[in-house]
This record gives C-alpha cells, sequence and structure tokens, in this order.
C-alpha cells in the first residue's frame, strides 16, 4: 500500500523521484522520504507531512545526486513518524544510524517474522531507531553484505517471511539499486543510461515508457547501462530470468485535477466515458469476451464463486442477483480475507472469480491461490490493470477500463467492474441456453444506453448538494436497499464512513424490525434506495415503519414509485428505471452523497485518514 520509487542515472535524479512520490500518494501517505547516494555517502530527507512539503526538507538537506531510492508510507508496524518514516538506513552493528548509512532501503508489504529477525539482529550489536519490520530487512542486507548488494539481497530474501517490494542501495556501490517483490507490485522502468524502480508505472510517466513488470520472487539489478533480472528456481538458487520490455503509455494527465475540486469528484464524473470505453467494442454477447478458452471452461462449471474485498465485494454481491436471476448458475460470494481461513466445500466444476481495481489486492490474490489450491482451476478475473498479477494469475479476464482511479473510495472503477460483471453474466447465460436472440438485443441496447443515462443521474448534483448539508452536522445514518440494491446501500454506507468519518450501516430494509430500528430517531438519516421494482411496495412499509418511529428519510426513488416529498421525507427522483442494470444508476447518487458531505465537513476527500488506495498488504 506504500509507494516506491528508485533511479540510476547520470543526471540528478531527486525531482524524479519526488514528482514519482507525488503520483504515488494515493497509496499511501501516512509519511514520505528520499534518499540517496550524494558526497560519498548517504543521505535523506524524511517528513510525516506530504509529499507537495517534501521538497522544502529536500532543499534544507541540499539533496543533489545521481542514485535514489524514495517512499510514500502507509503505516502498519509503528505509527506515523519521522523515524518510523522510510528510507531506513543501516550502519553496522552500534551505529546510530539517524547520523549515517551504509544500506538504504525502502519497503511495501509487511515482514511477518520481523519479530525474530530483530531479535537475531540485536544479539548482532544492531540498533534499531524505529518499529517498523522494515528496519529488520535494512540490517539484515548489512549483516549478509560482503562487496556486492545483488549478493547480500539475494542471501536476505529466503529470511523474509511475507509480502514485500524492497529498493535498496549502498554506500560503497554508486550507480546501483536492488530491487526485489514477493506479493507486492514492482515495475523497472528502462531509460539510455539510466533506469528506474517503481512500484506503478503512472511514477514514471515522462520519464520513460519502457517498463518490465516484474513476477513473484523476481530480483532486479539496476546500474548505468543495464537491467540483470533474477529469479528463484524449485531448489531456491537465483538464476537469470527473461522478462519482456513493454511500452506502457501512463499518462500523468491522469494525475492532472483539471477543473475538479478532488479527483475523487473527477472520477465520478468520468464515470460515463469508463463505462463506455469499458463496453468499447462488445457488439455481441460471446464467452470469447473473456478469453480463448472462455468457452470450454463455462461448458465445464455447475457453480460460481466470487472472491473479493471492499467496494469490489459489493460488486460481487450485486452480481450474485444477476448470476442466479439471468443466469440461473448457483453463485456464493466470499470476502476474500476470510475465505482462505476456513474450512470450505471446494468443487472443480466452480469458476472462481476475483475482482480486483488494481489486480495487486494481497488479500483477493491469496484467497484465488487457495482456491486453486483446493482444486478449483477455472479462474476468471475482473480487474482494471491488465499487467496485473490478478491478470496474470488467472486463465481468463476481463479488462475494465476505468483509467487511472487515484482518490482512495472507489467510484468508477466499481461501476466498471459491474459492468464487466454484468456481460460475463450474460455469457454464461449464452453458455447455458438462457439468453435468447432478441433477450441479448435488449441487454446490449440496455448497456449501450448505461453511458447517456449515468450523466442524466450526474445532473442531478445540485439537489444532492442540498443534502449534504445536512448529513454534515450527523455522525450517524442508515443506509437501506432491497434484493438487487441491498449491496448499493452498503457500497453507499462505505462511501461516506470512508471519506466523510460518519458513522453508516447498511441493512436490507426488511431487517429494520429485526434490530436496527431501535436506532432510528430524530437525529438518525435513513438514506433509502428505491427503484421501481418488484419490491418497492415491500421497501413502502419498511419506509413507513422509519416514519413511525420519527425517523427522516432520504430516498432516491425511481420516477414511477409514487413516492412523493412530505414531512420527514426527502425525495430524489431519479431520470429512469434501469431495470437490472439499475444498481449502476443508484450507485452514482450515493457516491456524490458521500463525496459533498465529505467536502461540507472538510475532511481530505481523496486521502481519508488510515486508508490507502491499492491494498497490497493482509
Amino acid at each position: 500500500m506504500c509507494g516506491i520509487v528508485g533511479a540510476v542515472s547520470t543526471r540528478n535524479i531527486v525531482p524524479i523521484l519526488v514528482e514519482g512520490l507525488k503520483r504515488l500518494e494515493y497509496r499511501g501517505y501516512d509519511s514520505c522520504g528520499v534518499a540517496v547516494h550524494q558526497g560519498g555517502g548517504l543521505k535523506r530527507a524524511r517528513s510525516t507531512s506530504r509529499v507537495s512539503e517534501l521538497d522544502a526538507a529536500v532543499a534544507a538537506e541540499k539533496l543533489d545526486a545521481t542514485t535514489g531510492i524514495a517512499h510514500t508510507r502507509w503505516a502498519t508496524h509503528g505509527a506515523p513518524a519521522v523515524h518510523n518514516a522510510h528510507p531506513h538506513f543501516s550502519a553496522g552493528p552500534g551505529t546510530d544510524t539517524a547520523v549515517s548509512g551504509h544500506i538504504a532501503l525502502v519497503h511495501n508489504g509487511i515482514i511477518e517474522n520481523h519479530d525474530e529477525l530483530r531479535a537475531e539482529l540485536q544479539g548482532r550489536g544492531y540498533v534499531f531507531s524505529s518499529q517498523t519490520d522494515t528496519e529488520v530487512v535494512a540490517h539484515l542486507v548489512h549483516h549478509l553484505y560482503d562487496g556486492d548488494l545483488l549478493d547480500a539481497v539475494q542471501r536476505a530474501l529466503p529470511r523474509l517471511r511475507g509480502a514485500y517490494a524492497i529498493a535498496v542501495f549502498c554506500r560503497d556501490e554508486p550507480h546501483r539499486v536492488v530491487g526485489a517483490r514477493e506479493g507486492s507490485p514492482l515495475i523497472v522502468g528502462v531509460g539510455q543510461g539510466e533506469n528506474f524502480l517503481a512500484s506503478d508505472a503512472m511514477a514514471l510517466a515522462g520519464v520513460t515508457n519502457q517498463i518490465i513488470y516484474l513476477e513473484e520472487g523476481d530480483v532486479a539489478d539496476l546500474q548505468l547501462g543495464k537491467v540483470w533480472i533474477s529469479t528463484r528456481d524449485k531448489s531456491g538458487r537465483f538464476q537469470p530470468a527473461d522478462r519482456t520490455v513493454r511500452t506502457v503509455n501512463a499518462h500523468s494527465g491522469a494525475a492532472e485535477l483539471g477543473p475538479y475540486r478532488h479527483y475523487m469528484q473527477k472520477e465520478i464524473f468520468e464515470q460515463p466515458k469508463a463505462i463506455a470505453d469499458t463496453l468499447d467494442g462488445v457488439t455481441a454477447i460471446s464467452p470469447e469476451l473473456f478469453g480463448d478458452k472462455a468457452y470450454r471452461i463455462f461448458k465445464d462449471i455447475d457453480k460460481v464463486l466470487i472472491l473479493a474485498c471492499g467496494t469490489s465485494s459489493y460488486a460481487g454481491f450485486t452480481a450474485r442477483y444477476w448470476l442466479e436471476s439471468i443466469a440461473k448458475i448457483p453463485t456464493t460470494v466470499e470476502i476474500a480475507s476470510e475465505y482462505r481461513y476456513r474450512d470450505s466445500v471446494p468443487d472443480p466444476r466452480t469458476l472462481v472469480v476475483t475482482i480486483s481495481q488494481s489486480g495487486e489486492t494481497a488479500d483477493t490474490l491469496a484467497a484465488l491461490k487457495h482456491a486453486r489450491s483446493l482444486g478449483m482451476t477455472h479462474t476468471l478475473t475482473i480487474c482494471n490493470v491488465s499487467t496485473s498479477a490478478m491478470v496474470r494469475e488467472c486463465e481468463l479476464a476481463y479488462i475494465t477500463r476505468a483509467g487511472v482511479e487515484i482518490g482512495v473510495a472507489s467510484t468508477k472503477a466499481f461501476t466498471t467492474q459491474l459492468v464487466g460483471l454484468y456481460l460475463l453474466t450474460l455469457a454464461l447465460a449464452q453458455v447455458r441456453g438462457q439468453l435468447s436472440e432478441a433477450q441479448e438485443a435488449e441487454h446490449l441496447k440496455a448497456l449501450r444506453h448505461l453511458p447517456v443515462a449515468v450523466q442524466a443521474v450526474l445532473a442531478l448534483e445540485p439537489q444532492v448538494i442540498a443534502w449534504s448539508e445536512d448529513f454534515a452536522k450527523r455522525e450517524n445514518a442508515l443506509f437501506l436497499g432491497r434484493g438487487l440494491h441491498y449491496p448499493i446501500a452498503l457500497e453507499g454506507a462505505l462511501k461516506l464512513k470512508e471519506i466523510s468519518y460518519i458513522h453508516a450501516e447498511a441493512y436490507p430494509a426488511g431487517e429494520l424490525k429485526h434490530g436496527p430500528l431501535a436506532l432510528v430517531t430524530e437525529q438518525m438519516p435513513v438514506v433509502t434506495v428505491a427503484p421501481n421494482d418488484a419490491l418497492l411496495e415491500k421497501l413502502k412499509s419498511n419506509m413507513q415503519e422509519v416514519r413511525a418511529r420519527g425517523g427522516q428519510l432520504y430516498v432516491f426513488a425511481d420516477g414511477d414509485t409514487h413516492i412523493a416529498s412530505s414531512p420527514g421525507v426527502h425525495v430524489i427522483r431519479m431520470p429512469e428505471h434501469y431495470g437490472a442494470l439499475s444498481p449502476i444508476l443508484h450507485v452514482v447518487p450515493l457516491q456524490l452523497l458521500a463525496y459533498h458531505t465529505a467536502c461540507a465537513r472538510g475532511t481530505d476527500v481523496d486521502k481519508p485518514r488510515n486508508l490507502a488506495k491499492s491494498v497490497t498488504v493482509e
């Protein structure tokens, strides 16, 4: 969940490192830092402020160098504080690393056996100046160093348990940076007489578009004129590895706000285009949308198992309704972080579907591997990053085209995931004989109209802003939905608590009388998703239960639901009813409500406290 940038060049790379951190700050912003090889030694600047303020610390330290590493942190071990900020130094037993360094290292991930390694290294005289698991790795590399940094890193890696991406350099070897990955993403940028490391290609936009995606277990040795990659074989020995150099045009413009106040607002309003791009080229429903082997695999499965976390899991819960009602296939949705830690009953005739914006979500990757270990080898991912680990690990994939999503609270990634899952539903329905040509034509027509329909929903923003002024005064909220729209209520509640810090809960509306109704008072806003579907009359009864207890209803209602505004009942009318695709429309005003409530409360919308974008640790 942290951001890493590293460079070896003949020019001053400090501006490149800092600019790269600015583009990776969505991955973590508890602290940040830069370390360089300068004047025959190591120098660094660290800060618990944002990257934009790191420039002052860099200037104060007069950093100007041709080799260095940088990091923006999401705290796991140790509070956000300067002494816990990366890069970490090691200078040998008995040496205060706050003063000098021999090894400099940055790290993304979690070292699970850091306690035992710390005890061992303390026994060897190493002094620790932080509470992080990362400092353990720096001291371990130093302990194993004998004149060759690559050799020291390769000898250190087998001692580590957990997930990591690291970048490290040494005072004695100018113009050399070594990187390694296991469970956390890391890429190499290849330049002319210079080379780079980063967590994401976007960090190197404008510097190089020649990218190598490191695979699990890879170690990269970066020097001025070469990149040498090795990986562990089955015996544990490191062998040379051939990795493809790809041309990746990661546009820095994706990180520009334009006329918007925040990235989240920008990304909410990018949804019509993101949906249109995700549907680009879909002229017919076909299993081949998901890969050449899709037809054979779809014919060989009887069930679907969806694995996902957070917002992506709510996309999965929505898709379960589609898959069972349209494709007539039994579907289970599992929270990925829980799935592999319980006993389950595997079925080899199951299609395992993972959902991830980044394709690097550690919990989901681990759940996928667990499912495969149980004999469920048919795998498919809905993912926004075609080069990600998730795509490489799965047999089949549908790549959404949401573009870069920087705001921590997911918006356009969610709606494009729903589009991908709806296409999967239709493809499975076709293979299972549940989709006629006429039905296919109707579904395609509705999908093509989605961007226009979402644009019409975005026009409701002024009405949502009016509601947000009242919500900003509250500390609690309830969200209600029924059937297909219950997961959308869950997503609406998550958005509100993520960025406004208002405690929000979501329930199936029929569950009100089974407990949550005890919370309802005049001070409790109750947001209700009210499409004109088969459960509408049931939902109206649930709404009356709220009003009878003095609760304030805020209803997003389809125009033909005949739900009118009245004292205690606030209604925003949706432009049209959209049938099975209604969840994609109804989530948009919930995103806007969370966004404008957060703005009214003055929170940091794009970088909410304690959270980060790409969850690459367990």
